[in-house]
């Protein structure tokens, strides 16, 4: 990405004034006494330009309502906050939670009473203050990316669209469609909220420490019109997990346990009309759907 920007406004003067520099999220960390750790998956942002990217890669409108989760130091927090109407952050580290209201009173106080800070580990979250949220803007730490984009997802429907920086592999799955070798479970539960791209890449210079992988940016849009099926989400993500549990089976096999049998499971694929010798990487959210739809009614669980 060219760091090139075009002639500043006044306003962009004073928008770039608000946003952290590497020196100054250096100088903020020890500050603090922070000092970002792997356990946390904490690398944080230090580049204008790139929280500036993902605020517009975001599509991110004056009237969003957006979620952040893992805000860190504040850089994208900022960049956020200058682009919506107001913006949560969910942030689980203790020391990072109780600084965060100030740098955004200290760095931009027109803003403070558009910012809410939720003091809690995502995948816990269950209500957020405030209004909707309309929109997810994160970037994700890579041991928890996947679940806890999709406990979001699922808690909060209003979220219309979705950006993450993710490690680049944990995107390529994100975004993979059937038959791409590295179609999987993510691919398919992340479909069965939103359509899912890949919206870019960044560059490892841009994080502080710097890691060792390369980063990744997914786009999701949310559904207009959800998977159509009788069969519930729970029963879907099922027949979803046990066909890649043993993804090198046919789904025969790989849904015998699931079934109760492979008969049963060949039963089910063949309602469905799906060939028993396929295999999971091969179907979209779709025909899980319809073979979830096919379990056998003595093992459907009663709802």
């Amino acid at each position: 990405m060219s760091t090139t920007e075009p002639p500043a406004t006044p306003e962009a003067n004073e928008a770039s004034d608000a946003l952290l520099g590497p020196a100054d999220i250096r100088e903020l960390a020890a500050v603090l006494g922070v000092r970002p750790t792997k356990q946390k998956g904490q690398n944080f942002v230090i580049d204008a330009n790139t929280v500036r990217r993902i605020v517009r890669t975001a599509g991110v409108r004056p009237e969003d309502v957006v979620v952040e989760v893992g805000p860190g130091l504040g850089s994208l927090t900022l960049a956020l906050l200058e682009a919506a109407a107001h913006v949560t952050a969910v942030e689980i580290d203790d020391i990072l939670a109780a600084a965060l209201p100030a740098t955004i009173e200290a760095r931009l106080p027109q803003r403070k009473d558009s910012f809410a800070l939720v003091h809690s580990d995502a995948m816990l979250v269950q209500e957020l203050p405030g209004p909707a949220p309309t929109a997810l803007v994160a970037n994700l730490p890579y041991n928890v990316a996947v679940p806890v984009l999709l406990h979001m997802l699922d808690r909060f429907p209003t979220i219309e669209r979705t950006l993450v920086m993710v490690q680049s592999e944990v995107a390529d799955r994100l975004a993979a469609g059937p038959g791409n070798k590295v179609y999987g479970v993510p691919s398919v539960k992340a479909n069965w909220y939103a359509e899912v791209k890949r919206a870019g890449a960044i560059g490892r210079n841009v994080f502080w420490p710097a890691p060792n992988v390369d980063s990744g940016l997914v786009s999701l849009v949310r559904r207009t019109e959800p998977v159509q099926t009788t069969a519930t989400k729970a029963e879907v993500f099922a027949v979803v997990d046990a066909a890649f549990a043993q993804r090198r089976k046919t789904l025969r096999a790989a849904l015998a346990g699931w079934a109760g049998s492979p008969a049963a499971a060949e039963a089910a694929l063949v309602g469905a009309g799906i060939s028993p010798q396929a295999r999971g990487e091969a179907l979209t959210v779709e025909e899980f759907a319809a073979i979830a739809e096919h379990k056998p009614a003595a093992e459907r669980p009663a709802l």
